[in-house]
């Protein structure tokens, strides 16, 4: 069962101490709109979804970069779950990002990254849905996923906003 860390509590305290400083996970100035919405599964991941100057979907096969540095623990096709084409990267500390529903990944297990460094690509890959594109995307912290805190902005359940990428500015 995925559990969160309570805002306030001594856990919770601990959990930010050692939180790296997460960037998005796009190309600089790219402007992104993200979704915590209520149901999803698991909670506080969000979808993120990029839109043309005609508010066009057009997030297909754009570029995922790692939000911070650190070592892939796992690359693969998730049969088993809805995630699909799947990266998750361990940066220390029992902190790990997972980057979900990719089109193609672009690092093995094992290998270093550094924040900003490519990743994948987004797509709509799913062995359980038939997805739009978007990429899922949640921080975790010593095996559950928290809310995430994406460029010193915290992102509470329920949100939809957009945010513009600094990775790699």
């Amino acid at each position: 069962m995925v559990t969160a860390l309570l805002q306030g509590s001594p856990a919770a305290a601990d959990a930010d101490a050692t939180r790296p400083a997460f960037r998005m996970p796009f190309v600089c100035d790219q402007s992104w709109r993200g979704s915590n919405w209520n149901g999803h599964s698991p909670a506080h991941s969000i979808d993120w979804n990029h839109y043309d100057a005609a508010g066009n979907p057009d997030d297909l096969g754009r570029r995922v970069l790692a939000s911070a540095g650190g070592t892939v623990l796992s690359s693969y096709y998730a049969t088993d779950t809805g995630y699909g084409n799947t990266v998750v990267i361990g940066h220390g500390d029992g902190w790990r990002t997972r980057y979900a529903h990719l089109q193609s990944r672009d690092v093995q297990k094992g290998d270093t990254v550094t924040r900003g460094q490519l990743i994948g690509k987004v797509g709509a890959t799913s062995a359980l849905y038939s997805l739009s594109p978007h990429l899922h995307y949640e921080q975790i912290h010593d095996g559950s996923v928290v809310v995430a805190v994406v460029q010193g902005v915290t992102w509470n359940d329920y949100l939809v906003r957009y945010q513009t990428s600094t990775n790699g500015c």
